[in-house]
């Protein structure tokens, strides 16, 4: 697989936030186009459900994530593109499986009907196996040394796995219906929401070669913006409106989960979002201008309408 980015001209550390997150998306967006098989080519109808799962409005805040925290360590944009796919194609597969009859059994996703049920859901559980099979393949392949790409590879398998994403889902099913402390709620959200987005800014720090002082940092960073993503997730859940949040609104209510708006209140939910925004910022004192990305995309995550 050949890299369909060409190196691009601009220094993301001179543009401005709305113009760095455009130009990002715009290079997962493409690069996602072209590792994906064609829609068109047997099984046809798998290829066309993974594009549909992938190309759904999705926000691409963990792309985002992996070209901010490398491009803040010096890495040029074009080192990025294959992480930055990788890690936003576990989550599109999870996205697919977490709303599946089975799992939270959502009829919507980003205001679209869900992979299941815009096809079938035998479909969705294969699109969410192939998705995730083709974000490893890509780590495989480019230009950082083996060494380096294998433990992309491992920082990303572990983030998937049951000591990660798949882990935090397996406590939220077993939380349904029973009270939570919050140390227990943070434990699952670390896992759940978390452990993907901590991998995003690692997967960053790794293609640039980070020092290992720096990685710490940006894992730091990494962990408070993971947590405030969920706190947020939470709040929506609660004030959000169906057409804007783009799922069914009080989904998580509706199935006695335990979240933080239930543990701390509407009002403590925001504080406690607020407080992780502070800490992801704190985290960066030894950047300068070239992590404003980061910096604004955990604004983002707090402030954020859906």
């Amino acid at each position: 697989m050949q890299n369909p980015n060409p190196s691009s001209p601009e220094r993301p550390s001179e543009l401005d936030f709305p113009a760095f997150a455009r130009l990002c998306t715009d290079r997962v967006e493409q690069a996602l186009k072209a590792f994906l098989p064609p829609a068109d080519r047997l099984p046809s109808r798998l290829h066309q459900a993974m594009r549909y799962a992938t190309f759904n409005g999705g926000k691409r805040v963990r792309p985002l994530l992996v070209y901010g925290a490398g491009t803040a360590c010096g890495a040029p944009l074009d080192s990025l593109d294959r992480a930055a796919c990788a890690v936003e194609l576990i989550h599109a597969y999870s996205l697919v499986h977490d709303d599946l009859p089975a799992m939270d059994d959502d009829d919507l996703r980003r205001g679209k009907p869900t992979c299941h049920r815009a096809f079938d859901e035998a479909t969705a559980i294969l699109v969410g196996d192939a998705l995730q099979s083709l974000a490893f393949e890509l780590l495989t392949e480019g230009e950082a040394a083996p060494a380096r790409r294998l433990e992309m590879i491992r920082v990303l398998a572990h983030a998937a796995g049951s000591r990660g994403m798949a882990g935090g889902q397996a406590i939220d099913i077993e939380a349904v219906g029973r009270k939570m402390s919050l140390p227990e709620l943070e434990v699952m959200h670390r896992h759940k929401t978390g452990a993907l987005i901590r991998a995003a800014v690692r997967l960053g720090a790794l293609a640039a070669g980070a020092a290992s002082n720096l990685a710490e940092a940006l894992d730091r960073y990494a962990q408070a913006v993971g947590l405030a993503f969920q706190v947020q997730d939470d709040i929506l859940d609660v004030v959000a409106e169906t057409q804007v949040l783009g799922k069914t609104q009080g989904k998580d209510e509706a199935a006695d989960k335990p979240t933080y708006t239930r543990l701390l209140g509407l009002d403590g939910a925001r504080e406690k979002a607020a407080e992780l925004c502070e800490e992801a910022l704190s985290a960066l004192d030894k950047w300068g201008k070239e992590a404003d990305p980061l910096r604004e995309l955990a604004r983002y995550v707090v402030a954020r309408s859906h």
